[in-house]
């Protein structure tokens, strides 16, 4: 199957959820025998780290298929009674203005599902073996060229292999390493996150719901939700009008928040949310940044990006663990698609092929995402005259929300299956195109 003599070494630069679905995916999903794949990871440990994500039914969906069964269980995450995923209500009057559907999702497992995020990287964890995580390799730099990949870390060490797989989040320094000069756009919202054990909260609120509801102020939203393993989530986002520079200065990624501060911008809520916010043990602060979608996500042909180092959408939709878990599957199909037959070599044409098909199938997909994104991010503020036009301005704005059952309900591999059909067909245009002219070059020849 391959020219070389070793297996083809495939780095992944990243041990979260994103890079430990793609060692799964490229084991079981591609069914190439000889990858030889490393995952380096920048923590000295993995721990249960991170607040509550939520997968919607396209991850789900590739969970399943990945061989993730443990990741769908009701005990790893939670899934609302009602059945609704989304359930948006009024900041002050706490009615339900407007809500998403589930449209083609038949099995319950497969519904949007909130979690502890340290309990779906868990349940990824057991089916990667623990050898092939390097821990403790905070990545300097990045190089490829025709011959080969290499990671360089903080500590003096580097790895070296045949292909570099990118997983290492939102500030990725594989990409930073192959794009300089890119730069993540701040999106004006600080989120407050807070995952505690949900005896604090339930049975202590009258009427507290049972589903997960987000509730949207004028400005600033609140986001509540029972997750597995009997853990509760509650999140505050709110309007920080600083620069970019500014809040990098001031806030770092999962920095201690004050919690009072928390209660503080919710006082003047529905009694649900106000309560909700002061039985909140502690809160730690997340910056939301954005960036803009890549012209490109492969590098000197043997290099690609997954998850947010792909398309750092700032989590919008919460859709950002499925984004990645359906990178990570179009991936593998990628690879099973190139190099499964008993005559494909490890090339660097091939690996370069594999990669073309995998970045055809998402990059359109997530670039659609994007757009969204930054859209919202350049609206300005608007100045209203009276409370009243404000209030009509915010359930316009609930009910005049972006359809996203195209981002919830994406079926990647359909996705794939298209591309490679589409591949197919402009070879075969190609061949008939060719032939045709050798046919009138013969004909021309002929007449002489």
């Amino acid at each position: 199957m391959t020219e070389k003599s070793q297996p083809i070494r495939v780095l992944i630069a990243g041990a979260g959820i994103a890079g430990l679905a793609t060692a799964i995916s490229l084991t079981r999903i591609s069914t190439v025998p000889n990858l030889d794949i490393q995952l380096y990871e920048q923590a000295p440990e993995l721990l249960e780290i991170g607040a509550s994500i939520a997968l919607s039914p396209n991850g789900m969906r590739t969970l399943e298929k990945l061989g993730a069964h443990n990741a769908l269980s009701d005990e790893v995450g939670f899934r609302g009674p009602s059945g609704i995923p989304q359930i948006f209500r009024h900041w002050k009057t706490d009615q339900v203005v407007s809500t998403d559907t589930h449209r083609n999702v038949s099995d319950p497992r497969h519904h949007t599902t909130r979690f502890h995020r340290g309990h779906v990287h868990s349940a990824l964890l057991e089916h990667v073996p623990k050898e092939l995580i390097h821990l403790d390799k905070k990545i300097s730099r990045a190089e490829a060229d025709e011959a080969g990949v290499a990671l360089y870390f903080e500590d003096g060490t580097s790895a070296h292999g045949d292909i570099l797989i990118g997983a290492d989040g939102i500030r990725s320094s594989v990409r930073q390493s192959f794009i300089p000069d890119y730069k993540l756009r701040f999106s004006g919202k600080v989120f407050m996150r807070a995952t505690f054990d949900a005896s604090l909260v339930e049975g202590k609120i009258p009427d507290l719901p049972a589903d997960s509801i987000h509730w949207w102020g004028p400005k600033d939203n609140f986001f509540a939700s029972r997750l597995g393993k009997n853990q509760y989530t509650t999140v505050g986002a709110y309007d920080d009008p600083r620069s970019a520079e500014e809040v990098e200065k001031s806030i770092a990624w999962d920095q201690d928040g004050n919690v009072e501060f928390l209660r503080d911008r919710y006082k003047d809520w529905n009694p649900t949310v106000k309560a909700l916010a002061e039985l909140t043990p502690s809160t730690n602060l997340y910056p939301n940044f954005a960036g803009d979608a890549l012209p490109s996500w492969i590098f000197e042909s043997r290099v690609t990006l997954i998850g947010d180092a792909a398309h750092a959408h700032g989590g919008a939709f919460a859709a950002g663990g499925s984004l990645a878990l359906d990178d990570s599957l179009a991936l593998g199909l990628a690879f099973k698609e190139v190099f499964s037959s008993k005559n494909a070599t490890f090339s660097a044409g091939n690996i370069n092929k594999a990669l073309r098909l995998y970045s055809q199938t998402r990059q359109p997909h997530t670039a659609r995402l994007l757009g969204i994104v930054h859209s919202q991010i350049d609206k300005k503020g608007t100045i209203f005259a009276t409370p009243e036009e404000e209030d009509a301005a915010l359930v316009a704005r609930l009910t005049g929300r972006p359809n996203t059952e195209w981002l919830s309900e994406h079926d990647v591999e359909a996705a794939f299956n298209a591309v490679v059909e589409r591949e197919g067909a402009q070879r075969q245009g190609r061949l008939v195109e060719s032939e045709t002219k050798i046919g009138e070059i013969q004909l021309q020849g002929s007449k002489l």
